[in-house]
């Protein structure tokens, strides 16, 4: 590809959050959206009627055989994210798969090692590291020295019981859905911890309803973050020795407002999901890397697992490299 080239992507699933995505994606010039997959083609039919869509594929495996679409979008259930990745990298597509890509770290060497073997680009869609908000809070760390604790939260009430995210044979659970933002954003203040502890709320099916983690990473910094089903809330606050900073809206960077103490601080309120597909072109065209990778992914899916243990066990866990 030049790097003049719109990337054309393919949606594989129709699910809620690829809406989210259209709208980021209709705000750009640098790709375009040229065909969605389904299960059923009725399914894909219908999303494609109402969103504007020319190419429609009634299965996952003839949207990865259409050759013009050079990369896939994968929103499907967290237990399908790998062998769909696996095989729209074997299909020759570009793969941004939507978070969590997994909790087993082996799956995620392995996708990677097929997409470096293919020259492709495999990104996991985490879309609120992508927005000026974040950049801001990266500069703003040195502004309030050493940092000594970290507190997120991200939770919302579902109201079914039917729901994919209840599902605990498809990886459903609140630490899977929302609870990965709050690792992430650990890890992207405080690096990889060193150790981690976890308590769950779980219902009849096992799976967590709520979650409540900590962290500890080297130079003894501390993080705490809760998540779940059943309250509506979402923050990030780092704190210093010298300060904090405290961004209200951490996930979606709706009005772009961050805290320095008592001092409010505003950047752009970019879209994320018109930035994460804006980011994955430019790796595409070879400009640069893509802002997460390999390392990203990994070290993810090692602190998920590791919390979860931790919770089943009710022992902490100690992290190894």
């Amino acid at each position: 590809m030049t790097d003049t080239t719109r990337v054309r992507w393919g949606l594989m699933g129709t699910g809620r959050i690829v809406q989210k995505l259209l709208i980021g994606a209709h705000q750009s010039d640098q790709l375009e959206v040229v065909a969605v997959g389904s299960r059923t083609l009725d399914r894909a039919r219908l999303f494609a009627q109402d969103n504007g869509i020319g190419r429609v594929h009634g299965s996952y495996e003839d949207l990865l055989a259409d050759p013009d679409v050079d990369a896939v979008y994968i929103s499907l259930p967290n237990s399908l994210h790998h062998e769909w990745t696996l095989r729209s990298l074997a299909a020759g597509k570009h793969v941004l798969c939507e978070k969590p890509y997994t909790r087993q770290p082996a799956q995620v060497d392995e996708a990677f090692d097929a997409a470096d073997a293919g020259g492709l680009v495999l990104q996991e869609a985490f879309m609120w590291r992508h927005t000026p908000q974040v950049r801001r809070l990266v500069e703003l760390l040195d502004r309030i020295g050493p940092v000594r604790t970290i507190r997120s939260t991200f939770g919302y009430v579902i109201a079914s019981e039917v729901d994919i995210r209840l599902a605990a044979d498809l990886d459903g659970g609140s630490l899977m859905d929302v609870g990965c933002y709050c690792v992430s954003a650990s890890r992207l203040v405080a690096g990889e911890p060193a150790r981690v502890s976890g308590e769950q709320v779980i219902d009849s099916s096992g799976l967590d309803r709520r979650f409540t983690g900590m962290l500890r990473f080297p130079g003894d910094v501390i993080a705490e973050f809760t998540c779940g089903f059943d309250a509506f809330h979402e923050s990030l606050e780092v704190i210093g020795e010298g300060g904090r900073v405290l961004l209200p809206d951490p996930w979606h960077s709706r009005s772009g407002l961050l805290y320095l103490d008592d001092e409010a601080i505003r950047v752009e309120a970019a879209n994320p999901y018109r930035l994460e597909l804006e980011d994955m072109g430019a790796a595409i065209r070879g400009e640069r890397p893509a802002l997460l990778g390999r390392a990203d992914a990994l070290g993810q899916a090692r602190t998920i697992e590791a919390l979860y243990r931790a919770a089943d066990t009710g022992l902490p866990v100690v992290m190894t490299s």
